[in-house]
C-alpha cells in the first residue's frame, strides 16, 4: 500500500502540519457535511419534531465516541513515545489493547440500554409526545457506537502508521453512503426517522471496518498483536489501558461536553420554549460538530508531531506545532463565527422550510450561539497540546472547566439574566472563562519558568 512520505522527527514543521491538516480536516469536515445532510433529509422529510427525537439520542452517543477518542488518544501518544525509541511491539500492543477496551464498554451499554428504550428516552429528557420518535431512532443509532469506537480509535492509529489520506477516506466514503441510504430510506421507501438510523449505522460500519482492516492487515508497523492469555497480561493490560486513559481523558471530557451541552440545552430549552426550542437548538447541533471537528482536526494533526518529537525530546520542533495549531484555530474560529453571523436564515432554511416558530427561534438564536466558537475551537487546540507532551492534569482540568464546571452553572444562570437569548449564550461564557483561565496558566508557567 502507498503511503505519504512523513519523517516525524526531520521533515520541517510548516509542511508535515499541512500534510497531517489537510486530508485530516477535509476528512473531518465531510463527517460533518453528512451529519448535516442527515438532519437536512430528517427535517425536510419528516419535520422537527424528528430533529428534537434525534438530539435526545444523540447525547450519550457523545460520551461513548469520548471514550473511543480518549483511548485513541491515549494509544496514540504512548505508541508516538514508544516508536521514537523504536519500540514497534509495545506500541502494536498499546493499540491492541485499546481497541479491545473500547468495544468491551459499548458492548455493556448497549446491553444496558437497548432492552428498555422507553425508560431511556425518557430518562434523556424525552417528552412523551417525542417518545414514539425517539423509540424508533434509538436502537439503530446507539447500534452505530460500537463501529464509531473502532473509527474513533482506528483513525489515531491510522495517522500515527502514516497513512493521514486513508483516514481522510474512512471518512469521506462512508459520509458518501450515508447520503444516499438516507436519500433512499426517507423519501422514495418512506422509512422515517427509523430509515435514516439504518442509513448511519450501515455507513458507519463501513468506516469503522476499514479502520479495523488498515490495523489488522495493511499497516505498516501498528498492526494488531496478539494478547496473551495469563493473570500477567491482563494485568499488563489493565495497566496500560488506565495509563492510555490518564493521558486522553480530556478527550473523552472534550466529548462529553458535546454531550452535556446537548443534554443541558434539551433540557433548558424544553423548560422554556417546548418541542419548538428542542428542535431550533437541534439545528445548532447539527452545526456544531463542524467547530468540533475543526479543533479535533487540528489537534489529532499537532498530536502525531508533538509526541514523536517530545519523545526525541526535540522541543524546539515541539513549540513550532503548537504555534502553528493556535494559529490555525483562531483563523478556523472567525470563520465558522461569521458563518453564523451572517447566515443564519439559508442555514436554519437548510433543515425547515417555511416560517416556522422553530425556525425563528434558530434564526434568531444562531449569532449568539456563534459567540462561543473562536474560544470553542482554541481550547480544543490547547487541551490538544497537553495531552500530547503528557501534561494530564492541565489537559483534565481545563477539559472539566469547559464541559462541566463553567457549562452546567452557564446553562442555568444565563436565562435567568437574559431570557432565552441566555440559553444560547450559554456555550459561550463556558468557553470563554475556560480559555482565560488557559491563557493566565500559560502566563503563570512563564514567568515560573
Amino acid at each position: 500500500m502507498e503511503r505519504d512520505a512523513i519523517n516525524l522527527g526531520e521533515v520541517k514543521i510548516p509542511k508535515l502540519f499541512r500534510l497531517y491538516l489537510i486530508p485530516t480536516l477535509l476528512g473531518m469536515l465531510s463527517l460533518c457535511a453528512v451529519t448535516a445532510t442527515d438532519g437536512i433529509f430528517v427535517g425536510q422529510g419528516i419535520g422537527s419534531d424528528a430533529l428534537a427525537a434525534v438530539n435526545i439520542c444523540v447525547a450519550p452517543l457523545m460520551a461513548l465516541i469520548g471514550i473511543g477518542l480518549m483511548l485513541g488518544v491515549g494509544s496514540s501518544v504512548v505508541s508516538s513515545i514508544h516508536l521514537a525509541k523504536d519500540n514497534v511491539k509495545a506500541a502494536r500492543l498499546n493499540i491492541t489493547q485499546a481497541m479491545l477496551a473500547g468495544s468491551l464498554v459499548v458492548i455493556l451499554f448497549l446491553i444496558i440500554t437497548l432492552p428498555w428504550p422507553s425508560a431511556t428516552g425518557r430518562i434523556l429528557g424525552s417528552s412523551e409526545s417525542l417518545l414514539p420518535l425517539v423509540t424508533d431512532y434509538m436502537p439503530w443509532i446507539f447500534a452505530t457506537t460500537l463501529f464509531q469506537i473502532w473509527g474513533a480509535i482506528g483513525l489515531f492509529v491510522v495517522r500515527l502508521d502514516g497513512s493521514p489520506r486513508y483516514a481522510m477516506w474512512c471518512n469521506v466514503l462512508p459520509g458518501l453512503l450515508n447520503i444516499f441510504l438516507d436519500w433512499l430510506f426517507i423519501f422514495p421507501l418512506g422509512m422515517g426517522l427509523k430509515g435514516a438510523g439504518i442509513a448511519t449505522c450501515i455507513s458507519c460500519f463501513i468506516g469503522g471496518l476499514m479502520a479495523v482492516i488498515y490495523i489488522g492487515w495493511l499497516a505498516e508497523k501498528l498492526r494488531f498483536i496478539r494478547l496473551k492469555r495469563s493473570w500477567k497480561s491482563l494485568r499488563l493490560t489493565l495497566r496500560n489501558i488506565g495509563y492510555q486513559c490518564k493521558i486522553g481523558v480530556s478527550a473523552l471530557l472534550g466529548e462529553a461536553t458535546m454531550g452535556m451541552l446537548m443534554l443541558m440545552g434539551n433540557l433548558v430549552f424544553m423548560k422554556y420554549l417546548g418541542n419548538d426550542g428542542v428542535g431550533a437548538f437541534s439545528i445548532a447541533c447539527y452545526y456544531c460538530p463542524f467547530a468540533f471537528m475543526i479543533g479535533n482536526a487540528i489537534a489529532q494533526s499537532a498530536q502525531p508531531i508533538i509526541s514523536f518529537n517530545y519523545g526525541m525530546k526535540a522541543f524546539g520542533r515541539v513549540i513550532e506545532t503548537e504555534k502553528l495549531a493556535i494559529i490555525s484555530a483562531i483563523i478556523c474560529g472567525l470563520a465558522v463565527t461569521l458563518s453564523f453571523i451572517f447566515l443564519p436564515d439559508f442555514m436554519v432554511g437548510l433543515f425547515l422550510s417555511g416560517d416556522t416558530t422553530t425556525s425563528q427561534i434558530a434564526t434568531s438564536g444562531f449569532p449568539y450561539f456563534a459567540s462561543a466558537f473562536v474560544f470553542f475551537i482554541f481550547n480544543l487546540t490547547a487541551i490538544g497540546y497537553f495531552q500530547s507532551v503528557e501534561k494530564v492534569w492541565p489537559s483534565i482540568v481545563f477539559a472539566l472547566m469547559r464541559g462541566l464546571i463553567f457549562l452546567v452553572p452557564a446553562f442555568l444562570i444565563m436565562p435567568l439574566l437574559l431570557g432565552v437569548n441566555g440559553i444560547w449564550l450559554a456555550l459561550f461564557v463556558s468557553e470563554l472563562l475556560t480559555s482565560v483561565s488557559i491563557v493566565l496558566f500559560y502566563i503563570y508557567n512563564h514567568k515560573k519558568h
